[in-house]
């Protein structure tokens, strides 16, 4: 660390390079954070979270009991223990609450002002964050497992959705009506995702074992069905054109948009190249996956390598991206974990668990150590021991 902060001062290197070099360190020493509690609302399991990406301060948590909580993770009471408070929630005495368990909520990109939430109740509503209240409800012939909103967006309003049916709905919030509907999976559709890179980019996976890449101005069908052999022939004619041999009920672009990750009932996790959709062929080994809905895990951003956390029974499996490496488990949670989401400013995780817990995992703190004077405290990291096999991964020279 101190060979970058000299090089950097010298101007020999780029700046850049220190912060992925720091934020891949603080990402490999994630743990359970003892001294912050985010307060316990929902009565049920937490299905799902997400962080507003404006300022990274305010979190939207939904859970099988049709709740949905606001929490700040800001700690301004400056103090070493603190719990992070519930804003406010959509309570079950809320007249607007969903009647059944919420599966996805999510923040309107650019600002705080608006959110989304879509239930088993099958309905996508639309909420106005300074009054809780609704400013539009799209109603559904089927259940709702997922939804999402481009987070690059600027020439359309349109929320995917992914319901018990084999059509992807998209939905224009500046009409207020469903637009477009994408017909080409065989079964329910268990998650959808926009491209982070190409705002008219969007990916499905369903439980007929396919995950699609489709462009949304396109009236002749996907893009590319993601295919694991690679267009090769393989010993079942079932499999052929199938990304997963079970229910594909996950994935997640890297935060740069050039690669896709998919997980699957078969107990395995893929990486595709988005631009051609080839199996890059990266073992994860096993990822151990019983979700019957979709499972929502998330990546890293602006970390030398980055990383994946998969939720992995009552833990959280940590991966390298690129290589399929194993880092860490993360244990906390009682039972299965549904739902992370990874805060980047801070390189912080938050999980939600069907334990009705939501936990907090922190890069491992620094020592508080006296100086020469004994009046004055500064502090300073302990000593960086690192698995050999991660120092390259950090970028770190003793």
């Amino acid at each position: 660390m101190l060979g970058f902060l000299s090089a950097r001062q010298a101007g020999l290197e780029d700046p850049l390079r220190l912060r992925r070099a720091e934020s891949t360190r603080r990402v490999l020493g994630l743990e359970l954070n003892k001294d912050r509690d985010v307060e316990r609302i929902h009565c049920s399991g937490v299905n799902t979270l997400d962080i507003e990406p404006v300022e990274g301060r305010y979190m939207l948590s939904g859970g099988s009991d049709g709740v949905i909580v606001l929490y700040d993770l800001e700690n301004s009471s400056r103090q070493p223990y603190y719990t992070c408070k519930a804003v406010c929630s959509v309570g079950r005495s809320h007249p607007d609450v969903h009647k059944y368990s919420v599966e996805t909520v999510q923040w309107y990109p650019h600002d705080t002002g608006m959110f989304t939430s879509s239930s088993f109740d099958k309905t996508l509503k639309v909420w106005d964050t300074n009054t809780l209240q609704i400013a539009d409800v799209f109603n559904f012939e089927e259940t709702v497992y997922s939804h999402h909103m481009s987070p690059v967006a600027t020439k359309h309003c349109l929320v995917a959705v992914g319901t018990r049916g084999p059509k992807v709905q998209l939905c224009d919030l500046k009409s207020g009506s469903c637009s477009h509907i994408l017909q080409g999976h065989r079964q329910e559709i268990l998650a959808v995702s926009w491209s982070p890179r190409y705002e008219y980019i969007l990916a499905t996976a369903s439980a007929d074992s396919r995950a699609k890449l489709w462009d949304v101005r396109r009236a002749s069908g996907c893009l590319i069905t993601l295919d694991q052999h690679n267009g090769k022939k393989s010993q079942a004619a079932e499999s052929a054109n199938t990304a997963h041999n079970g229910k594909v009920n996950g994935l997640c672009f890297t935060s740069d948009g050039l690669h896709l990750l998919t997980v699957g009932t078969d107990n395995r996790m893929r990486l595709w190249n988005s631009s051609n959709g080839e199996n890059t062929l990266v073992n994860y080994g096993k990822v151990y996956n019983d979700s019957r809905k979709g499972l929502k895990f998330t990546v890293s951003s602006g970390c030398s390598s980055e990383f994946v956390f998969v939720p992995y029974g009552s833990t959280i499996a940590v991966y390298t991206i690129y290589s399929g490496e194993q880092i860490t488990m993360l244990k906390g949670h009682y039972k299965s974990v549904d739902c992370c989401v990874f805060q980047s400013n801070f390189q912080e995780l938050y999980s939600g668990s069907r334990d009705c817990n939501i936990l907090a995992w922190v890069p491992s703190l620094c020592e508080s150590v006296p100086d020469d004077d004994d009046e004055r405290r500064q502090w300073q990291p302990t000593p960086m021991f690192l698995p050999h096999g991660w120092r390259s991964l950090v970028g770190y020279s003793p």
